[in-house]
């Protein structure tokens, strides 16, 4: 949730994503172990589990000239009793006479989860429907702390019901806060209101993914980061809190509140957080290529540190069974996928070692086929598209292309 953004401001990329237009995604996103869970199946009416979630309240404008007051218990954030939480934006005072422009003009809800639950890393998930209407700024997204923006904010879903078709993803930090925030747009063909989507992060050490409905829009490194906005600082190495609300107005969400109906609810369905790992997307354990239907092995089943992985005929053999760990491995024979001597540079050959906790072993397969190196972002690639058995793997940029997408097998 942007404070003191201003859209002309804003360093973005933007994404468009068209009527069957595919979207090549390189995203890290992996479930693992449950970490955090919040279903909403309460009986209408009923409120949060406070044990999980606190209320901000007030009508200060919250560094964004707002023009909500948030109340706590059931008013404005409430079980509709169809398993989804409802925040709903209320025109009218609700009674309350001291917003920071006088009275009211709505009230809403926002709750967060500041000192009852934080998780560093992993797959944070929302599936939500936003609403409808110029004016609207719903929200899904964590804050580090409460000194912002050094403790950082990371946005994971905005929506502005004056751009209903534009979802934003967003990083605010020291030095690239407020209108300065470092992030991305993506463009639908139709507005999100219309459906319920999953919004989500995969957040590890020096990488966090941005995804809707399993499709990476924007990623963020330390380098990505520096390369835009110079010399600042990646604080994105502790806790952070989860925070859900539905503002009204203020400084990004702008519109025209005055035409908003009296009632406006943004639908929950459920928050979920999981530790990262490299379950893949599809049954089985081999790693059979796009390009030639054939599996990532190792040769002549021999697990010696160095053996350089090739692509062979899959055949069910253990040498062709790579098992992700929760620490973020791909694993066979007992021992680790791993990049020669440790290097993240394109043309880096891929072989197995003894599995050693260096950060540089990490492999995740995306929802989209792509097995990403977490510390180079780059892509398992057949070298030289070769389709014939033997043919051997190296690190690459991800482009896309046959040689680097993988299914399960």
């Amino acid at each position: 949730m942007s404070r003191s953004r201003l859209l002309s401001a804003v360093t973005a990329v933007l994404v468009t994503l068209g009527a069957g237009l595919a979207v090549v995604s390189q995203s890290d996103t992996a479930s693992a172990a449950t970490v955090w869970n919040e279903d909403f199946n309460g009986a209408a009416g009923t409120g949060v589990d406070t044990s999980k979630w606190n209320f901000d309240t007030g009508g200060k404008g919250f560094g964004n000239q707002e023009l909500q007051y948030y109340t706590n218990g059931t008013s404005n954030v409430a079980m509709d009793g169809q398993g989804h939480l409802a925040i709903t934006a209320r025109k009218g005072s609700g009674g309350h006479n001291d917003c920071w422009n006088g009275t009211c003009q709505f009230t809403s809800g926002r709750i967060q989860t500041s000192g009852k639950f934080a998780q560093q890393y992993g797959h944070i998930e929302s599936r939500i429907q936003v609403p409808k209407g110029s004016g609207l700024w719903p929200a899904f997204w964590m804050l580090g702390g409460g000194n912002w923006p050094n403790d950082g904010e990371i946005d994971i879903m905005e929506v502005v019901g004056r751009d209903p078709n534009r979802l934003f993803g967003t990083l605010h930090g020291p030095g690239y806060s407020g209108g300065s925030a470092y992030g991305a747009s993506l463009v639908s063909d139709t507005p999100w209101h219309q459906a319920f989507h999953n919004y989500a992060v995969d957040w590890s050490p020096d990488l966090i993914v941005w995804t809707v409905d399993g499709r990476e829009y924007f990623r963020a490194t330390p380098a990505s980061l520096s390369a835009a906005k110079g010399n600042v600082s990646w604080v994105y190495t502790h806790k952070f809190f989860v925070i859900l609300n539905l503002a009204v107005g203020g400084n990004f969400g702008q519109g025209d509140p005055a035409s908003l109906p009296a009632e406006s609810k943004m639908l929950v369905d459920y928050v979920h957080v999981s530790t990262s790992g490299s379950t893949p997307p599809s049954a089985g354990n081999a790693l059979k290529s796009r390009l030639s239907g054939r599996c990532i092995d190792i040769p002549d089943a021999k697990s010696a540190d160095g053996a350089r992985l090739q692509m062979y005929d899959c055949n069910g053999t253990g040498a062709q069974q790579w098992v992700g760990n929760g620490d973020g491995t791909m694993r066979a024979l007992g021992k680790c996928m791993d990049p020669a001597g440790g290097a993240l540079t394109n043309g880096t050959s891929i072989q197995l070692a003894t599995c050693n906790g260096n950060p540089v072993q990490r492999f995740t397969v995306s929802n989209a086929g792509d097995l990403v190196n977490v510390s180079a972002n780059k892509c398992v690639d057949v070298k030289d598209k070769n389709s014939a058995n033997g043919a051997q793997l190296q690190l690459w940029d991800c482009n896309g292309g046959s040689n680097q997408k993988w299914t399960r097998a």
